[in-house]
């Protein structure tokens, strides 16, 4: 079972929230949300938050799959921090001009998946037929030579000396 939760236009860059994101990446479910509690990073509050909600989607498509469910089995299999919008203002400088700022935005998304998820079934080669006869193989093609270029010598004329 495999469930994911995405929240967009987090107002903090994300730069800051790669930093905490990639302590969870591959953890399971119960160890990372144990390093977001403790950790002081402000990013790991809005990371937290979209762990959770995986968790509760990932609870609800159980329930309605009908099969057992257990929060202790999930892991992060897939944890990204992405660039969002960036919000452009001015702020007033020096002789009248005015200064960019950039409020940088993020896109979190995390995909939990159990630790026991069936593998995906392998569908067999077909199988070949008896008499068939197997194709032969093309020949390889003679290298053709190119002749050689002929060196040429210069002919030199001599001047009647006098």
């Amino acid at each position: 079972m495999e469930a994911r939760a995405i929240q967009y236009t987090v107002r903090q860059s994300a730069r800051k929230m790669r930093l905490v994101i990639d302590l969870i990446r591959g953890r399971g479910v119960a160890e990372a949300d144990a390093i977001l509690r403790f950790s002081k990073k402000r990013a790991a509050k809005q990371i937290h938050k979209v762990l959770k909600s995986a968790v509760a989607n990932a609870q609800q498509t159980a329930q309605r799959q009908g099969e057992a469910f257990d929060a202790d089995q999930l892991r992060v299999k897939y944890a990204v921090v992405n660039e969002g919008a960036t919000l452009k203002r001015f702020t007033a400088a020096a002789m009248g001009r005015a200064t960019p700022i950039k409020k940088r935005t993020s896109h979190i998304e995390i995909h939990v998946a159990s630790e026991t998820t069936p593998a995906p079934a392998v569908k067999a080669a077909p199988a070949q037929a008896t008499n068939a006869q197997p194709k032969a193989e093309p020949k390889a093609k003679a290298k053709k030579k190119t002749p050689a270029k002929k060196k040429t010598k210069a002919k030199t004329t001599k001047k009647a000396s006098k």
